[in-house]
Parts: C-alpha cells; structure tokens; sequence
C-alpha cells in the first residue's frame, strides 16, 4: 500500500515535472489538430517538426510518424483530432523496450555510476544507496572520481545520510586502487551492492578508456562472482547533448541503463524517447527533484500518461 501512496505521489511530481515538456509538445499538437481541417502532408510535417523540436529525437520521430500514418491508413480516419490517441499509442510503443531488468538489487553486485560533472552524478549514487538501505541491502560506496576535488566530499555526506559505508582515497590517486579497496571492504563486510562513483571526463575519452579498463580488470579479477551493472547519468535539461554523451559514454563501457536527472527543469523530457530509441539502452530510473524520493524507477507508461496528462 506505502509503496502504492509512493508511487501515486511520483506521478504527481512526474506530472508537474513535464509541464514545460508537456508546454513545448502538447500544445504544438493541439495546434495542429485544431488547425488542420484533414490529414495531409503538411500535417504529418507540423507533427514531425513538434516531435523533433521536443527533442524526441530524428530517428524516434520519424518511426512515429511511420506508425502514425499506418494506423491512420488502416482505420480510414479522416479527421485530425482523431489521431491524438494515435499519435500517443505510437509515442507510447516506441518507448517500450524490454522491461528494464534491476538484477543488481536481488543479487550480490557491483555498480559503476558513470557520467560527466554537473549531471547530478554523485546525488544520484547517494539516493540509490539510501533506496537499497530501505530495502534491506548492505551497500558500500566506492569514491573513485579521484579527480575532483570535492566529488569525495559530497559523497562521503550522502554516505552519511544514508547510513551506508564509504571506501575513499586522496584527491588525485589512483581510482582503480580505490576500487581494489572497496571490492576488499564490500567482500570483508559481505555487502550486497557495491556503488561505485566514477570520474566522468568525457572531453579526454582516452584517459577515461584507460580507466575504465583498469577499474573493469580489478573488477574481474577480485569480483568476479558480483553481478555487474554499469549506469551512466545524463541531465535531461540538456537534451539532445545528453544523448551525445550517452552516445560516446557507450563507446568506452557497456552501458546497462541510462539514469535521465533534472526531468523536472526541462522543457525537452521527450529525449527519454530518443535515447531508448537510438541506443536501444532502457531508462532505468528518473529524477524529477532533490529529495531521495525523486529518483525513482522509470516506468514509460507513466511517463507518457504524465506527459499527455492521462489519468491514472
């Protein structure tokens, strides 16, 4: 039932949160339906342009659009705002990948957090370690973005609040040894989840390779019995930036789940679409605000009821 409450209180926050999502795409449509007297050409174009404009993507769209004009054709509608159910249907099966697996939580597992700085990365590592402490895991955090002076710092005061174990090192050492030590704590206290925190330094791809290999082969070699999950964190205020990023972010780790933040400041949601579209990678949790309880799995069904303010 708590959890029921919870989550009807997320989809609350889901829904004030994609206003100047729902702003930028809604009206655009609700223009066009009101605006056109019949379904033509030019009309799939005003759709295509909203579509694109709210940052759901080029590839994404243009399936949409596809799908739309299918499902038009094989039910012979002629009106326009008969395709608002339509064109929500296909935003809606374009999302849905398979169901995001959360394996990491039912077993003994080690998880990378990667992600460039100012995305929200170490916040979301704190409340994921508090989410895990709820349900009873043992969790140790791993502080291996050595590289930024305060990242330690940060995540050593959510390790706090949530009451979980954190494994540190000096600013500027080696963050593979700070793995080595925390996969030394997590094996010693029998934890359940290790979260790693890692540098995320996008603009020296090769350093970032290098790293990520290092910390991948200690990995193998001390934990190779932990199931492994490595999610990387995107500000979704930056649209089509984040998908970028999450695009050259797999080309240096094998990315299982994208954490999209900051969904509540932004008027370009619709890159949750374009990222599950283009990458084939599942959102696996979203946040729309500062508390612990604004990180919370994502769900594309809700997201897209909330952006067309279907009720639940």
């Amino acid at each position: 039932m708590e959890q029921k409450e919870e989550k009807k209180g997320f989809f609350k926050r889901l829904v004030s949160g994609l206003t100047k999502t729902r702003n930028n795409i809604v009206s655009g449509f609700d223009s066009v339906f009101k605006g056109f007297s019949h379904i033509d050409d030019e009309f799939y174009e005003e759709i295509e342009e909203i579509l694109v404009m709210g940052d759901i993507g080029i590839r994404a769209t243009e399936e949409i659009i596809e799908n739309l004009k299918g499902k038009v054709k094989e039910q012979h509608i002629k009106e326009p705002e008969d395709c608002r159910q339509l064109l929500i249907d296909s935003i809606r099966e374009q999302m849905h990948t398979e169901e995001a697996a959360y394996r990491f939580e039912q077993e003994k597992s080690v998880v990378l957090v990667i992600g460039v700085n100012g995305v929200g990365k170490t916040t979301t590592i704190g409340k994921l370690a508090s989410k895990l402490k709820q349900q009873g895991k043992k969790v140790i955090m791993g502080a291996a973005d050595t590289f930024r002076a305060a990242a330690g710092e940060q995540l050593t005061e959510w390790a706090h609040r949530a009451g979980v174990e954190i494994v540190g090192g000096q600013e500027g050492s080696d963050p593979a040894s700070v793995v080595y030590d925390a996969v030394q704590a997590a094996k010693a206290r029998k934890a359940d989840v290790l979260l790693i925190d890692t540098a995320g330094r996008l603009h020296n791809k090769r350093n970032l390779m290098e790293e990520l290999k290092k910390i991948n082969r200690i990995l193998e070699r001390e934990y190779s019995d932990a199931f492994r999950e490595t999610l990387v964190v995107l500000d979704a205020t930056t649209g089509q930036n984040a998908l970028n990023q999450a695009k050259q972010f797999s080309e240096v780790a094998e990315i299982t789940g994208i954490v999209l933040t900051k969904m509540d400041g932004t008027a370009k949601g619709g890159i949750a679409v374009a990222i599950q579209s283009e990458l084939g990678i599942p959102v696996k949790y979203i946040g729309v605000g500062e508390t612990i309880e604004d990180l919370q799995k994502f769900d594309s069904n809700a997201f897209v009821d909330a952006l067309f303010q279907v009720a639940e």
